[in-house]
């Protein structure tokens, strides 16, 4: 009798253990989010240091999330698309650059619960430059939210040389665009039509009831123009730096913004670099070193790391370099976090 009550209490201990351990039940929609996150509008979302991917809540309070769909480079990491990231404000997507995978990256988001993300709300976009990694997704932008009954315009906003990009992607579908539009689908026409806003100088180039989006340069190497954005919603700022060489005009534009989306490289990688390739990244990226300082100056609520050069280093190792000179919070963001 000793031994079975031993076993029945012992069981019921490990259950009541197990319990807590997975912490109390959650409500609200599903979102993927990352770990151990505080921003400013109150939400505090927490998870497991091996859980990056897994479920938690919505902070009850934020009408804006930012979700990075695609934190990946020119490298063909399997688990990390090209780079895209959107800002949801009251369920409606601002998408920031359209690399290879953006659509099918919206989508996942939008099966884990972001509302925002559903594919055929995709209608307004932004992009930084136009790198092939950076714009590879554009296709895919225009034409599968179209094939899925999106029923409204895509605007677009980028800097000078967008206009041809798009034309030349119009015309090198056009058989596929006249087919779906003419034969027995029923295609909805106005999903197909793509308006440019090409952005001759820096500025407020976006304003409605949710967002207002200011367009600022940077230095990314040769090209001519590219953009970083700041968005300001009604409960959070949160600004882009787009690919940049470590660039003063990303700390004016933050000014203790609430979180701080940066590009980044290992600068303990690089010295693993033939040296040709160092020349490069130097001219046109920002090392982590570089990074700390620009935030430093920028004071953002949170910094998030994206398209992060890693060569051989980790997530945590990169931040730790950053937080060689930088006090402040520090993620390295993952592909479909939210925060």
């Amino acid at each position: 009798m000793r031994t079975r009550n031993c076993v029945v209490l012992c069981a019921a201990a490990l259950l009541a253990s197990l319990s807590l351990a997975a912490g109390p039940p959650q409500g609200g929609p599903p979102v993927l989010t990352g770990g151990g996150l505080t921003n400013r509008s109150g939400g505090r979302i927490t998870l497991p240091p091996a859980g990056r991917g897994t479920v938690a809540t919505k902070p009850a309070a934020s009408r804006t999330q930012l979700v990075l769909l695609g934190t990946g480079t020119p490298n063909a990491d399997p688990d990390r698309s090209g780079p895209a990231l959107a800002i949801v404000v009251d369920d409606v997507p601002y998408l920031v650059d359209f690399g290879p995978g953006v659509v099918r990256r919206a989508a996942a988001a939008f099966k884990r619960g972001v509302k925002g993300l559903d594919v055929k709300l995709l209608r307004t976009a932004f992009a930084t430059h136009l790198h092939s990694d950076h714009t590879a997704g554009y296709p895919d932008l225009i034409f599968t939210p179209a094939v899925l009954e999106r029923d409204a315009t895509l605007h677009v906003y980028g800097p000078p040389g967008l206009q041809a990009m798009t034309d030349h992607v119009l015309q090198a579908w056009a058989s596929d665009i006249d087919i779906r539009l003419k034969d027995i689908e029923p295609a909805k026409p106005a999903g197909y039509k793509v308006e440019v806003h090409e952005i001759a100088e820096p500025g407020v180039v976006l304003k409605d009831a949710r967002v207002t989006v200011r367009a600022f340069r940077v230095r990314h190497g040769a090209w001519p123009i590219a953009y970083g954005y700041r968005f300001d919603t009604p409960d959070r700022s949160i600004v882009i730096s787009g690919d940049t060489g470590p660039d003063d005009r990303v700390a004016d534009a933050c000014n203790a913004c609430d979180i701080l989306v940066h590009e980044v490289y290992s600068t303990a990688g690089l010295a693993t670099r033939p040296p040709e390739w160092q020349r490069y990244h130097r001219a046109y990226h920002t090392s982590s070193l570089e990074l700390a300082a620009v935030a430093t100056r920028a004071h953002p609520g949170l910094l998030v790391l994206t398209h992060q050069l890693f060569w051989g280093t980790s997530d945590e190792a990169l931040v730790a370099e950053v937080k060689k000179g930088y006090s402040g919070k520090v993620v390295s963001g993952r592909d479909l976090e939210v925060f």
